[in-house]
């Protein structure tokens, strides 16, 4: 059974039982009242027969039982009821004489009261009358008399029998009334717990967003709070498993991304080795690229775990000399700028900057790969880096095919590739910029991107300056 019939039914048997225990206890209590009520009148007209005896013998003191039941049937005692009736019988329940005819049988009382006691029955007449018979014992000089009267109390039981039927229509229509009370009470009452299993189905179905209305402070309104508190718990541990997710999904990209051009270093230089006969300075040369390839490669992989993964954000950042840095990533650049036909220039002061060195050169690598791949006819690529006011600047800037104004603002953005077919052609993702912003963001400086379609672009990474002098390194370039 629903709730919402739980509730209707309850209310309206608790109402109807309560309303009819109520309703009996109060006419039984005024029927009794009222018999009560009877029976103090017959016991008062008992002791009026009774005075009226006693008159009687004091006029005649030597009255025997006879005598005085004889005497009897011309005492007359009228009441606002009528003329009273009694009877004198003696203890064997005979009759002696009295006055006017009690409609019960002699004996039937008199001879179950204790000696020297008065009583009082109710007998049923065989015509559907109801009477209090009363008996009072009287001593006289030859052994007791019994002075017995009636009074009719019929009325009372029918009064209460009519009670009982109009009790019954008025509780037959207040029943009713109840009911349809009810009816609207437990539909507001059930209101609340139908929005709260209607918005528990809707996130059921992935719509984490659902609250419910609070109205009072009852605990229904407690329940609407703490569905909300819930949902609002779920909806966010939800939006925290995918961030987590998406996180894994990034590192996949990033990492599958950032591999390549070390892999590319080292393939490079390696088939440099292979193909060709070289100095023992060449092969020491190449041999420690690919060594310093294969060891950034390591860093990165986990550094790049941290970063993506696991969201670290306190990676230590130390003073780097930018023209020892510079002229180390332009090394590790040679292979592929030179297969692509670049040529690399690099012109850097030992300016110190804060960085953590394995992260930013995945920066450079990324930005010096982007003009490697905007620059299908080969050129000229610019490394640069120089001290500023608020600490160091790296820029890269070539001729390549430059990037549309209105794509600028989100070339930045996770998997956005401003040419898609070009890109998915040369392996990319859409990740090396996205990657570049938060690991410049994460060395609390701010990337700067400038382009012009068909004349190139030039890309500055801001930083901040060290904080002990560095020895100023030589300018240098490398032919492609």
């Amino acid at each position: 059974m629903k709730l919402f019939w739980k509730l209707f039914c309850s209310m309206v048997l608790i109402t109807a039982l309560a309303c009819s225990a109520g309703g009996y206890a109060l006419i039984n209590a005024q029927f009794h009242a009222s018999l009560d009520r009877e029976v103090s009148a017959l016991y008062e007209e008992n002791d009026l027969l009774r005075f009226a005896l006693a008159q009687e013998l004091a006029f005649n003191p030597l009255y025997s039982r006879r005598e005085l039941a004889k005497a009897a049937g011309g005492i007359t005692i009228a009441t606002g009821r009528g003329t009273v009736s009694f009877r004198l019988s003696d203890e064997a329940g005979t009759a002696l004489g009295g006055s006017g005819t009690l409609p019960v049988d002699a004996g039937t009382l008199t001879s179950q009261l204790p000696a020297g006691q008065r009583g009082w029955v109710m007998e049923a007449l065989g015509d559907g009358r109801i009477c209090l018979h009363a008996a009072s014992p009287l001593a006289l000089e030859d052994g007791i008399l019994y002075l017995e009267n009636c009074r009719e109390v019929g009325e009372l039981f029918r009064s209460r029998s009519e009670q009982y039927q109009s009790f019954f229509s008025l509780m037959l229509v207040l029943t009713g009334a109840v009911g349809a009370l009810s009816l609207a009470v437990a539909a507001m009452l059930v209101r609340p717990l139908g929005r709260l299993s209607a918005a528990a189905r809707r996130m059921a179905e992935g719509e984490l967003d659902q609250r419910v209305r609070v109205d009072g402070d009852d605990e229904i309104a407690q329940l609407s709070a703490d569905f909300n508190v819930m949902a609002h718990r779920i909806q966010r541990q939800v939006a925290e498993l995918k961030s987590a997710a998406r996180r894994q999904e990034d590192f996949i990209g990033s990492f599958a991304h950032e591999i390549k051009t070390p892999l590319t270093s080292i393939i490079g230089y390696a088939d440099l080795l292979r193909s060709r006969p070289a100095s023992e300075e060449q092969v020491r040369e190449s041999a420690g690229y690919i060594f310093g390839e294969g060891r950034r490669l390591e860093a990165l992989s986990r550094k790049l775990l941290d970063l993506i993964v696991l969201d670290r954000q306190d990676f230590p950042l130390r003073s780097v000399p930018l023209d020892a840095f510079l002229r180390r990533v332009a090394g590790a650049m040679e292979p592929p700028l030179q297969q692509a036909g670049i040529f690399l220039t690099v012109r850097a002061e030992g300016v110190p900057a804060l960085m953590e060195p394995d992260l930013m050169e995945t920066v450079c690598v990324n930005l010096l790969d982007n003009a490697r791949k905007a620059m299908e006819q080969g050129g000229e690529v610019l490394l640069e880096g120089f001290p500023e006011e608020s600490g160091a600047c790296i820029q890269v800037t070539d001729q390549g095919k430059g990037i549309p104004a209105e794509e600028l603002e989100r070339v930045t953005e996770a998997f956005y590739m401003v040419d898609k077919s070009r890109s998915r052609a040369q392996g990319g993702a859409g990740l090396g910029l996205a990657l570049c912003r938060r690991i410049v963001e994460l060395h609390g400086g701010t990337l700067e991107i400038e382009s012009e379609p068909g004349r190139g672009t030039r890309v500055r990474v801001h930083l901040k300056g060290g904080d002990a002098p560095c020895e100023t390194g030589k300018t240098g370039s490398s032919p492609s």
